[in-house]
């Protein structure tokens, strides 16, 4: 039996699961233990940095983690009718203020956006990437900037 013959026999014998609609931690955590062996403990921190009207309506916010010592933006959204006010700058800036305390050495994100792609390239981001039709019609950019 040669080497691929032995693999193909391995693989006839394990059970697939297919499981829809959420994901099993399990591939996470044994994941996670390999890559922490190799690059270090993950120091996963989530945080949100939110900005509220008068009436306590939040009207712009950032969600992101830090890990590895650099923070990723998930998401920072402005409502349309408080866009052009600055308020998408004060949120970066905060959170890379609350990159710099925790310790990191750079942020990076993702949008769908051109127009929000070229805003973080003025506050001094790079552009590393981008998956067209992701989603279909449009394109993922990645971007980073080091601290």
């Amino acid at each position: 039996m040669t080497g691929d013959d032995a693999q193909q026999a391995a693989l006839d014998v394990i059970k697939f699961d297919f499981i829809d609609a959420r994901e099993t931690p399990e591939v996470g955590v044994i994941l996670g233990v390999e890559v922490g062996d190799r690059l270090g403990p993950r120091d996963e921190r989530p945080f949100s940095i939110l900005a509220r009207d008068g009436s306590g309506t939040v009207v712009a916010g950032l969600n992101g983690v830090s890990h590895w010592r650099w923070l990723y933006v998930r998401h920072l959204y402005v409502a349309p009718a408080w866009r052009g006010q600055g308020f998408g700058r004060r949120l970066l800036a905060e959170a890379e203020q609350a990159a710099r305390a925790r310790g990191c050495v750079g942020v990076y994100l993702d949008t769908f956006e051109e127009s929000a792609a070229v805003f973080y390239e003025r506050r001094g981001f790079v552009r590393h990437g981008r998956i067209e039709n992701f989603p279909v019609g449009a394109a993922r950019i990645f971007l980073s900037k080091p601290l």
